[in-house]
């Protein structure tokens, strides 16, 4: 045990002498957590929208201004004709048009259906189907509050479907609530990846794993002193991280903080573990960044973060389990924001553990000592 505690004692000499690292530790993660939970929203806010009235009657009249009245929707233009609406959509000006068609209002006094027509443009995929979403909902009030005005004796008032909802854990859709907790969980584990991988590498490059080499230190002590003194960094970077979010953001804290912790440093170990196999193999500390963002873009992509895991193709949801971020962005959701307990992440602790034990044996297994 005196050899390990040398062994850490030498790291943390070497992280406080890294000016560097402080800024890293503190400041760089409060920014980019300011910046990318303001930034990274799944919120569409601004729908432009093309209208093409053919009967200017009152009720296409007053659909247009129901549009209008919701402030996602940025009205482009209202040509007469499809054909200026979509030379509009050909110029990407707009993301929808909405086609009312002749004898709209006609049609609907008689007690028959008329179709009105949505063009989308589709490029962007999430703007088109968020914008057809709000645009339908839209509709539907539309079509509800002229059934409830027009008496038919068809129609039964009392009939009518009384639909009520309400949004659980994050009442107001709040989205800085539900992306800081991923983007905390996010930055804690790439940061100390990155850090990890520059590790071992780094003393290659200056010549001080000469020296070690040539003592009696066993490899498994080696990677363990290694591990200990990032992990206390990586924590104390969630520590940050969560001050900020709170103080910031007014996150909610549901559940017991005390989980976040205990969690925290498995997934801290997994993703330290896969940081020094990596900085096993680079030979410079170009090469083990280059390998390091090579699995960094793999887990943020794949992590749930900005596209849910459950829309992912089958294969793609297979290629998270061995992916520690996305689960401490699940963790972090669901103690945060739900209350979760031990029980409720029960299957993200174990995943991760086995990756922990994976990722060090092989990062023990990997390191070539020469005596």
């Amino acid at each position: 045990m005196k050899i390990l505690a040398y062994l850490i004692q030498k790291e943390f000499t070497q992280i406080f002498r890294n000016k560097a690292l402080l800024p890293m530790m503190t400041i760089l993660p409060i920014v980019q957590l300011i910046v990318l939970s303001n930034a990274a929203s799944n919120e569409v806010k601004n729908v432009n929208i093309v209208i093409v009235d053919k009967d200017h009657s009152e009720q296409s009249r007053l659909l247009t201004r129901k549009v209008m009245a919701n402030d996602r929707f940025s009205l482009v233009s209202a040509p007469y004709n499809k054909e200026d609406a979509m030379e509009t959509m050909q110029k990407n000006d707009a993301d929808i048009i909405l086609e009312i068609p002749q004898n709209f209002e006609r049609s609907f006094l008689k007690g028959e259906r008329p179709q009105l027509q949505i063009l989308v443009n589709a490029i962007n995929g999430q703007q088109a189907t968020v914008g057809v979403g709000y645009l339908n909902s839209i509709i539907g009030r539309f079509n509800a509050e002229l059934m409830s005005d027009i008496k038919r004796p068809i129609v039964n008032k009392n009939a009518q479907i009384q639909i009520a909802s309400r949004n659980w854990y994050n009442p107001e859709i709040e989205y800085t609530h539900f992306m800081a907790p991923g983007i905390l969980a996010e930055l804690t584990a790439l940061l100390t990846i990155i850090l990890s991988a520059m590790n071992i590498v780094r003393e290659r490059e200056i010549g001080t794993i000469e020296q070690i080499n040539v003592t009696p230190i066993k490899k498994w002590q080696f990677i363990l002193g290694k591990l200990v003194p990032f992990l206390c960094v990586g924590l104390v970077l969630l520590t940050v991280g969560l001050i900020a979010s709170k103080l910031i953001f007014d996150i909610p804290i549901r559940g017991n903080i005390g989980i976040i912790f205990i969690y925290g440093i498995v997934n801290l170990v997994a993703v330290l573990g896969l940081g020094l196999l990596i900085s096993n193999f680079a030979n410079t500390q170009q090469q083990a960044i280059f390998v390091a963002f090579f699995f960094i873009l793999i887990f943020v992509l794949m992590c749930g973060l900005f596209t849910p895991i459950d829309s992912m193709p089958k294969w793609a949801q297979y290629f998270t389990l061995p992916n520690p971020l996305a689960h401490f962005i699940s963790v972090s959701r669901k103690v945060l924001m739900k209350g979760s307990g031990l029980a409720d992440i029960k299957m993200e602790f174990l995943y991760t553990f086995l990756l922990a034990i994976v990722f060090n044996s092989l990062a023990i297994w990997s390191y070539k000592k020469q005596s």
